[in-house]
């Protein structure tokens, strides 16, 4: 296999270039395999500054032949030595195991084995021990983990040396600012005692609606050591959307800021806690302005904040909640979903085994406390001896990518629809991210052709795509750093966690809903405003052993070469014309199309029921107008998936709208196109 010149030059590749780079190409596609020749060619000659239709047109010219029984082209391979000194591969070493796929097993059939070994592993301090990892007497649906344990998770996270660097975080146009470990506990035990003198006691619930911050760290960590649950409230939410989670959790305080700064632009927020009638607010200033008034009884931070930097960590049972987070609320009221004391060593196992977290990293995920990854984010790290990068600003320009590489992020985990606005912007073009040895990617369904993208602004890096919930504390499905990585690809079951997939007469299929295993730990028990086993358990089917399932929620494809793909939401699922397809697989196919930035299909009917009918919203990087889009959209769909499927409107909105999560909320659509369009047309 060669290419010639012409084929180079029609890409954009500058002709004296071209003469330089044609026989190192050529001489790559020698190799033995497509995986080899893709690995020599992306190690020996493909760089970030090379046009990504490049890079695009080679992985594809390469793969062209590839078998599709061996599951998507690998992008990247791991070499021998970056096994050995993986997370993973030390473990596998210590237990004599020789294959991944071996210690998946182990670690599902010795589930006890596999929890206690991470928890000692990961230095995990109990203020008394545990003398059963669980107990099952009340049946897997009802486990009892770390049995007569008292523990306060906190304080895992101050293990790392005292000066080693716990955050490094940079506001938009600021500089770069680190604190140490030292630093950050000092501030979390002014917390915790200021929350003491407040009247705050073990058992209160407290929110914060603030960015991700060193002080929103510190304040997250400083209630939970005073034995507290954090209410997780996302900056952006609207008053009213911050009303309904205080009021599920009773919350009795909130920490918040004056405005949350985005591009220069200065958004309210304490207004917004105001305006949902929130209990009492200590404020902080986002960029040391003057606070506005304070309503009567709310805190500055200066006034709230005590002197007294030494607190002894509240000890709580395993079970007491920590975090109380919530669902994205795209099907009616919010699921208030408590984390207890397990969950986040879930968190920081997951980060340890399958972002390979060791110490002296340095992870950025955009994201906030009001969605699961803030939580994640604080303990995968620190319980990791790693440390934080925090960008105070929007992820979607320059400036961040600037922020990855000042800061030396060695771990970068994003949602794919930031992969696509960068993209479509050019705006990483030239940055150094040498230092990225992996990537991370959850919150959607992300593109194959986005995330290749994305490994080749580091020189190829594994993506590790993560897909879970915050009934989960982490993930199900992922992958891990000594597998090959195909982009938009999941490899394997989480460890200590296994799943089944199925139809819907409950037989196992290769392209079915997700059913988690239980007991697994650190997973949700309870719920605060919904019945638990009614959303999880009631009225799913027995599993192996006759094993009560847990339902998820999620359609998985599993694939060739042990490799699997998300298909969106089983409530997202469609009927069309008496057949079954998901919106993504819709979403994929239209959102291939040139000019089209993204999509989201919905099914409506008729108010007295009937056929479902499909309209797609549309984001375009052009005006365009409905009529002129539908027929490409026809066509796509038609070609690429079922002639059957027709489209019958195509609404262009500026956005779509979106969870604190970057969801895209179909429901809202589908509601507000129904409500516009009360009598369809045949």
């Amino acid at each position: 296999m060669t290419v010639d010149s012409d084929q180079i030059l029609e890409l954009g590749v500058d002709p004296e270039e071209a003469k330089d780079l044609l026989p190192r190409i050529n001489a790559c596609l020698n190799a033995q395999t497509p995986p080899a020749c893709w690995q020599k060619l992306t190690q020996e000659v493909l760089t970030p500054a090379h046009p990504f239709v490049l890079h695009q047109f080679l992985y594809r010219e390469i793969y062209k032949n590839w078998d599709a029984n061996q599951g998507p082209p690998p992008a990247w391979l791991p070499s021998e030595k970056q096994i050995q000194q993986s997370n993973i591969g030390r473990l596998c070493k210590s237990l004599n195991l020789h294959t991944y796929e071996e210690l998946h097993n182990w670690s599902v059939q010795h589930r006890s084995e596999f929890w206690n070994l991470l928890i000692q592993q990961l230095h995990i301090p109990f203020q008394n021990p545990y003398t059963q990892l669980v107990d099952l007497s009340q049946g897997p649906e009802f486990p009892n983990w770390l049995v007569h344990a008292k523990l306060n998770i906190a304080e895992s996270c101050f293990n790392a040396a005292p000066d080693a660097i716990a955050i490094v975080s940079q506001q938009e146009d600021g500089p770069l600012i680190t604190w140490t470990y030292q630093a950050l506990e000092r501030l979390t035990h002014q917390v915790a005692n200021s929350l003491q003198d407040m009247g705050i006691i073990p058992g209160d619930a407290v929110a914060i609606a603030m960015p991700m911050t060193p002080e929103s760290v510190a304040i997250y960590l400083g209630i939970v050591k005073a034995g507290c649950a954090v209410v997780g409230i996302a900056d952006s939410f609207s008053a009213p959307e911050i009303a309904t989670r205080l009021q599920i959790a009773k919350a009795k305080a909130v920490f918040t800021q004056d405005v949350v700064v985005r591009s220069g632009k200065r958004l309210p927020l304490y207004n917004r806690m105001v305006e949902a009638e929130a209990p009492i607010a200590v404020v902080l200033s986002a960029d040391r302005s003057p606070l506005p008034d304070l309503r009567p009884g709310d805190l500055t931070w200066s006034a709230f904040l005590s002197d007294r930097n030494t607190f002894d960590a509240v000890p709580c049972d395993p079970s007491d909640p920590t975090n109380i987070l919530f669902s994205s609320g795209t099907t009616g009221e919010p699921k208030a979903i408590p984390w207890s004391h397990t969950t986040p060593i879930r968190a920081a196992v997951d980060g340890h085994l399958h972002q390979n977290i060791q110490p002296g990293d340095v992870v950025a995920w955009p994201t906030n406390l009001g969605w699961m990854m803030g939580p994640w984010l604080i303990y995968a790290p620190l319980v990791n001896h790693a440390t934080m990068a925090l960008f105070d600003g929007a992820p979607t320009g320059r400036p961040f990518g600037q922020f990855v590489r000042d800061a030396g992020v060695t771990m970068l985990g994003l949602v794919p629809s930031l992969v696509r606005v960068w993209r479509a912007s050019n705006c990483m073009e030239g940055l150094d991210w040498q230092t990225i040895q992996v990537f991370s990617s959850t919150g959607e369904c992300s593109d194959p052709d986005d995330m290749l993208f994305l490994m080749a602004l580091a020189n190829y890096k594994p993506i590790i795509e993560y897909c879970g919930g915050t009934e989960i504390g982490g993930s199900y499905i992922t992958g891990t750093v000594v597998q090959p990585s195909s982009p938009s690809t999941f490899t394997t079951p989480a460890l200590g966690l296994d799943f089944v997939l199925l139809d819907e007469g409950g037989k196992q299929t290769d392209n079915g809903e997700v059913f988690l295993l239980p007991p697994s730990f650190g997973l949700s028990l309870e719920l605060l405003n919904k019945n638990h086993h009614e959303v999880y358990f009631e009225g799913t089917p027995e599993g192996p052993s006759s094993i009560p399932l847990r339902r998820h929620g999620d359609q998985i494809e599993r694939m060739g070469g042990g490799t699997y793909r998300a298909r969106g939401r089983v409530d997202d699922t469609m009927n069309l014309g008496g057949i079954k397809i998901s919106s993504t697989e819709l979403e994929e196919t239209l959102n291939a199309i040139p000019g089209i930035d993204e999509t989201a299909a919905i099914a409506v009917s008729e108010p007295n029921g009937g056929l479902s009918r499909l309209v797609i919203y549309t984001v375009t990087e052009q005006p365009e107008s409905p009529e002129s889009l539908k027929p490409g959209f026809q066509e796509a769909i038609s070609q690429n998936l079922n002639p059957l499927f027709r489209v019958y409107d195509v609404v262009v909105v500026d956005t779509l709208p979106r969870t604190a999560s970057n969801k895209v909320m179909r429901r809202v659509l589908r509601d507000q196109y129904q409500k516009n369009n009360l009598q369809l047309a045949p």
